[in-house]
C-alpha cells in the first residue's frame, strides 16, 4: 500500500475534480485515475462516487481518508521525534499508549497542557485498541497509556493510575432538516438501530448496566460494531444508527449540526479519564512525571471537596 494515495484521495475530495487534483498533484489525469482505483482494488471498494460532478467520497472513502491521514500524520511525527533522539541521545522518549479517540481529541491539548506546566518532555503516542495498550504496558513497550474508565473502575497490581480528566458518553445520531434527531426514542416499542463498540473496546462494556436499568437492550437492533470510536461516529454522521460516543469526540458534530443528542439526558455516563503506569517498569523520569501528576490530582480533590 502506498501511503501517499492518501494524499492524493485528499485532493481529490478537495477539489471534486479528478483533472483538477491530478493537476495539483503533478500528475496527468490518467495517471492519477489510476491511481485512485488501485486504492480502490486494495480496499475492495468504492471509494469515490463518479456519478455526480463534482465527485464526492462515498462512505468508505471518507473512512479510509479520516484513517489514512492519522496515520500518515502519526509516521510524520515518529520520523520526526526519531530524528529528534538520535540529535539529543541523552534525552529518554516517553511512550504514551491511548484510545484512538483520546489520542484524536483530548491528548493533543492534555500534552501541551502537561509540558506547560512540568516542562517539555519529548515524547510519542501510539493510538490503539485499549487491550493492546495495556499489552504495551505490561511487557515495557510504553511508558503510560491513557483511556477511559468507568467512575468505580478497579486497578490491579502492577497497574496504578491517576485521573487526568473526565468525559461523558452521551447518545448521538444524525438530525432530519430541521435539527432534530432521525432516530428518537419518543415513540414506544420503536427498534432503533445501533452503532456498537467491537469487543476490543472495553468502553461499550460501560454502556450495559445503563442498557439493562433503562430498558433500552430490547430497543437497540446492532446494525454495525467497530471498536474505533472514531469508526462509529461516521457511521452516526451518515445517519447509519445511534452510537454513544466521547462528548469530547463529537462535540464539533454538535456545534456544526452533523449530530445531534437523542434519548434522555440521564442516559449520559460520566467517564474519568485515566493514565496508568506499571510500576514494574520505570525510570527516573517516568516517576518524576508520575509524581507531579499525583501531586495535581491530590490539589484537585481537595479543591473540589
Amino acid at each position: 500500500m502506498d501511503l501517499s494515495l492518501f494524499r492524493n484521495l485528499e485532493c481529490l475530495r478537495k477539489t471534486g475534480n479528478f483533472s483538477q487534483a491530478a493537476a495539483l498533484e503533478n500528475l496527468s489525469q490518467p495517471a492519477f485515475s489510476r491511481r485512485i482505483k488501485s486504492m480502490e482494488a486494495w480496499v475492495g471498494v468504492t471509494l469515490v462516487d463518479r456519478s455526480r460532478q463534482p465527485v464526492r467520497l462515498t462512505e468508505a472513502g471518507t473512512q479510509m481518508l479520516e484513517a489514512g491521514l492519522q496515520a500518515l500524520s502519526r509516521i510524520e511525527q515518529e520520523r520526526s521525534q526519531i530524528l529528534e533522539a538520535q540529535s539529543l541521545p541523552d534525552k529518554y522518549v516517553v511512550t504514551f499508549g491511548a484510545q484512538h479517540s483520546i489520542g484524536w481529541r483530548f491528548y493533543p491539548a492534555w500534552l501541551q497542557a502537561l509540558e506547560e506546566a512540568y516542562g517539555p518532555i519529548l515524547s510519542r503516542l501510539r493510538a490503539d485498541d485499549l487491550p493492546n495498550c495495556m499489552r504495551d504496558l505490561k511487557h515495557g513497550d510504553v511508558d503510560f497509556v491513557i483511556a477511559y474508565q468507568g467512575a468505580n473502575a478497579t486497578i490491579s497490581a502492577p497497574f496504578e493510575s491517576v485521573v487526568i480528566g473526565a468525559d461523558q458518553l452521551i447518545p448521538v445520531c444524525k438530525p432530519d432538516a430541521d435539527g432534530r434527531p432521525i432516530f428518537s426514542f419518543d415513540v414506544p416499542g420503536i427498534e432503533m438501530p445501533f452503532l456498537r463498540f467491537g469487543e476490543a473496546a472495553p468502553i461499550g462494556a460501560l454502556l450495559e448496566p445503563l442498557f439493562v436499568s433503562q430498558n433500552l437492550t430490547a430497543r437497540l437492533r446492532t446494525v454495525y460494531e467497530n471498536s474505533m470510536a472514531g469508526a462509529l461516529r461516521i457511521r452516526a454522521r451518515a445517519g447509519d444508527g445511534v452510537a454513544w460516543l466521547p462528548r469530547s469526540l463529537v462535540a464539533p458534530d454538535l456545534e456544526s449540526g452533523l449530530l445531534v443528542r437523542t434519548g434522555d439526558t440521564e442516559w449520559d455516563i460520566d467517564l474519568e479519564i485515566r493514565m496508568f503506569r506499571n510500576v514494574q517498569r520505570s525510570n527516573r523520569l517516568i516517576r518524576s512525571i508520575w509524581s507531579f501528576l499525583e501531586v495535581r490530582q491530590a490539589v484537585s480533590l481537595l479543591q473540589s471537596g
